[in-house]
């Protein structure tokens, strides 16, 4: 077997959990895609350079590279997503289109915490979604970062109380698909009543349009004004649609229930995160067309 194959079966062998460590770096699978292909032309060209040494560990070798390069984009994409038209957010996968061990582990897969995630520094998110995600110790991440293991457990702890994850829970928090179920009925029957009923006072929401679509440009702060939003959107398509103006269902995404929202002849994906007593605190709207190329919008209908 010569150098260059050993080194494309072992990319070929790694290369879902690599697509698992870049899309949770990124939040976005189109640029994961590309940080993986780079990976494996960077380890075609270190085969062919045998002055350097042998690689003792394929696994360890494309681990590192993919992390290092993810970082760099993480990196690249800041500066692209300053000038993002409204809020950004994570781009949905279809459940059934992730690769078997991405999915296996839905640790830091939620659209939820992939937002999260944003706030934190490139390195810091590494070493949060290798740890969480993929069970790395703090020495094993402090030489794919190059940080001692103190300096990288810092890390993971300030990351995990940042985006309220509890170190001990061996599952990422189960969203209460009961009440995304729930929201999707007074949605879909225009009772505005109920969905102020399901918010908490202090709720937010944030809406991507990308410019493409029409949407909030900003976040929504408070159950009345993310009430008011719902109804503006339920006012215009029934003048869009009477017939059948709102279609609701409920698909997976990225491992978790989501709401699917057709109107205007358009498809909105939606996924809450509730608080302790059941009221939904957060919602995140996705409704850039471009971000919903790798969803089942058919799925789901009610």
């Amino acid at each position: 077997m010569s150098l260059a194959v050993s080194a494309t079966s072992a990319w070929q062998s790694e290369r879902n959990r690599l697509l698992g460590i870049a899309y949770r770096m990124l939040g976005d699978f189109g640029h994961a895609e590309d940080v993986v292909s780079e990976v494996a032309i960077d380890a075609v060209q270190r085969e062919r350079k045998p002055d350097v040494g042998g690689v003792d560990s394929w696994p360890a070798w494309l681990t590192t590279v993919c992390v290092r390069r993810s970082v760099d984009r993480v990196r690249q994409l800041a500066a692209v997503r300053e000038d993002y038209t409204g809020p950004w957010l994570p781009e949905p996968v279809d459940a059934a289109t992730l690769p078997e061990e991405t999915l296996a582990n839905r640790e830091l897969l939620s659209l939820t915490l992939l937002h999260l995630a944003e706030q934190l520094a490139p390195e810091a998110r590494a070493a949060l979604v290798l740890h969480r995600a993929f069970a790395m110790s703090a020495p094993e991440i402090a030489e794919i970062l190059e940080k001692t293991p103190a300096a990288v457990r810092q890390m993971i702890s300030r990351a995990e109380r940042r985006l309220e994850i509890d170190p001990d829970a061996p599952a990422p928090r189960a969203k209460d698909r009961a009440a995304l179920e729930k929201l999707v009925r007074a949605i879909e029957q225009g009772d505005i009543d109920t969905v102020v009923a399901m918010l908490d006072r202090d709720a937010v929401l944030w809406a991507d349009g990308g410019g493409k679509v029409k949407s909030a440009m900003n976040p929504l702060f408070g159950a009345a004004r993310i009430a008011r939003f719902f109804a503006g959107i339920l006012g215009k398509a029934v003048v869009f649609d009477p017939v059948q103006p709102v279609s609701v269902g409920v698909i997976g995404v990225n491992g978790e229930a989501a709401m699917v929202l057709r109107h205007h002849g358009r498809s909105d994906i939606l996924v809450i995160n509730t608080g302790p007593d059941g009221s939904i605190r957060e919602l995140r709207q996705v409704s850039n067309p471009d971000k919903l190329t790798r969803v089942s919008l058919s799925a789901g209908a009610k």
